[in-house]
């Protein structure tokens, strides 16, 4: 069919001409709604995007309680199984900044906790004042 002519049809339906095969001898077109295509397109790309793995991050200080730490840890887990990574950031303030070996047994303690779903990524570093580590799920 000439293209006048499909462009014609196209304007009569109130739709538009879209080439969908451009790479052949013979390029194929189709009599669409492009709008409604694009729009398709971009909400399929759009929930591909969501499935992707965020950082969550959590906060402790050294002196944090057991039962505090059993309570993030928990969280930690959740987190991991649902497909995120987790950021555990230790905050020192004053007198802590002194004592960063008792933040790093901490540390260490919560990656043994955590084993069986996660992985850690970045093992306990220093950056300025905080300790962090970065753990990834299985």
């Amino acid at each position: 069919m000439p293209i006048k002519e499909a462009l014609l049809a196209a304007k009569e339906k109130n739709l538009d001409l879209v080439e969908v095969a451009p790479d052949i001898e013979q390029p194929v077109c189709r009599i669409m709604d492009y709008g409604k295509r694009r729009y398709d397109k971009q909400k399929k790309t759009k929930g591909k995007t969501k499935k992707a793995q965020h950082l969550k991050e959590i906060k402790l200080r050294p002196l944090t309680q057991e039962h505090d730490i059993e309570v993030k840890v928990r969280s930690m887990k959740k987190f991991l199984t649902q497909g995120d990574k987790v950021k555990i950031s230790m905050i020192f303030r004053g007198r802590e900044r002194s004592h960063t070996d008792l933040g790093l047994k901490l540390l260490n303690d919560i990656a043994e906790k955590i084993e069986e779903t996660g992985v850690v990524e970045v093992s306990p570093k220093v950056e300025g004042r905080d300790l962090f580590m970065l753990i990834v799920p299985k």
